[in-house]
């Protein structure tokens, strides 16, 4: 008879936090986590009908770009709910033993791996948005070249591509995947060892670097748009739609930073102080993070130009062109297309033999008369 095996032969991701874990399955758990996952879903796939009839109509290209963005963040955070508040809901539900469901860890690092992709992936997305939007409303002449509806699909591909690589590292010897209280998920391993911490740095940093970068260049443009909007010549300077995706960037890049920026620090600062994990502190701030994908969709939701409408119907909310946006350029290039129209009739009427009858030949034939020419035709 085969004996059981030994403690050290314990796979990787059930070496800590002493599993099978102690806890009581109550209904409050499977409830919550039922209606946190539906909310979730629903939200992000009611913003993605919204979204595609929206990028149908549109006939701009910035916001054709800005939609693309806002429809991959919408879509991540789509599918982040349903890989892992599926595994969350059947755990409360079923009560499975990770033991025996996964006894080579693959399940469990399929999850770890999920949470760390859809984590970083709309904090990536972001940061994407804010150098977008910076570049349009600041170079929005240079922007036209820069940046098309093909480019923008490739840029969100590259950030899930990114995430994805990053979320890889630990199958590669960086870091580890472990089980974390209460049994229900899987999550990287916060510790102070050396590729343990490396990782947690990691995930930590790109995490905060790109609400950095999202803060840095939305307010640039923010600052830039409000000079636009209120200057002297501000009725000439109508930009609703930029307006419109300003809000909507900036309230997202708000939600992110309100839900990561906890959990990111809170990561940083345990594997470099090299203090014990603190499982109540992860949990809370795990949940914070987790509300992003439920709060994302409602922006574009609640936010868009149709709902900003009914709600402040005495702004003027007619749409300017790239030209209003400085109205100095917009002055030069009038001149310098009448006075090149004047040359050229001009020197059209000096090559004509007689240029009084040439313009009269030219005259065309009065409607009035054309019908009855015709008519008595």
């Amino acid at each position: 008879m085969v004996s059981s095996a030994p403690s050290n032969a314990t796979p990787l991701c059930f070496s800590i936090n002493s599993t099978p874990f102690n806890h009581s399955h109550t209904i409050t758990s499977a409830y919550f986590s039922v209606v946190f996952s539906g909310l979730g879903l629903s939200s992000n796939l009611f913003a993605l009908v919204v979204l595609a009839k929206t990028f149908h109509h549109t006939k701009s290209r910035s916001r054709s770009s800005f939609l693309l963005f806002l429809g991959g963040l919408v879509f991540t955070d789509f599918m982040g709910l349903l890989v892992t508040g599926s595994i969350v809901v059947s755990f409360h539900i079923t009560h499975f033993n990770w033991r025996q469901l996964d006894p080579h860890c693959h399940f469990c690092n399929f999850m770890g791996m999920s949470m760390v992709f859809y984590g970083l992936c709309p904090l990536l997305l972001g940061a994407a948005m804010a150098v977008e939007r910076f570049v349009g409303i600041n170079q929005p002449f240079a922007r036209s070249t820069v940046m098309s509806s093909s480019r923008a699909c490739l840029t969100v591909a590259m950030v899930w591509v990114t995430a994805g690589c990053i979320s890889l590292l630990p199958l590669a010897g960086l870091g580890s995947y472990r089980l974390q209280f209460p049994g229900s998920w899987c999550f990287l391993n916060i510790s102070s060892k050396p590729l343990e911490m490396t990782f947690g740095l990691i995930f930590s940093l790109v995490g905060l670097l790109s609400l950095a970068v999202s803060f840095l260049l939305n307010t640039v443009s923010v600052i830039t748009l409000l000079k636009v909007c209120c200057g002297q010549d501000r009725a000439q300077r109508r930009r609703d739609y930029e307006v419109e995706m300003m809000v909507q960037l900036i309230l997202i890049m708000t939600i992110a930073s309100v839900c990561w920026c906890p959990l990111l620090v809170f990561i940083a600062q345990t594997v470099l102080s090299g203090s014990e994990l603190n499982i109540r502190h992860l949990l809370l701030w795990l949940r914070f993070a987790t509300g992003n994908q439920i709060l994302d969709p409602w922006v574009y939701i609640l936010f868009r130009r149709a709902i900003l409408k009914r709600v402040t119907p005495k702004m003027d909310w007619s749409r300017g062109s790239i030209t209003s946006l400085y109205p100095t350029l917009s002055t030069s290039f009038r001149r310098l297309t009448r006075a090149s129209l004047r040359g050229t009739i001009d020197r059209l009427d000096r090559d004509r033999p007689n240029p009084d009858k040439a313009r009269q030949e030219d005259t065309p034939l009065p409607v009035q008369d054309a019908t009855a020419v015709s008519s008595s035709i």
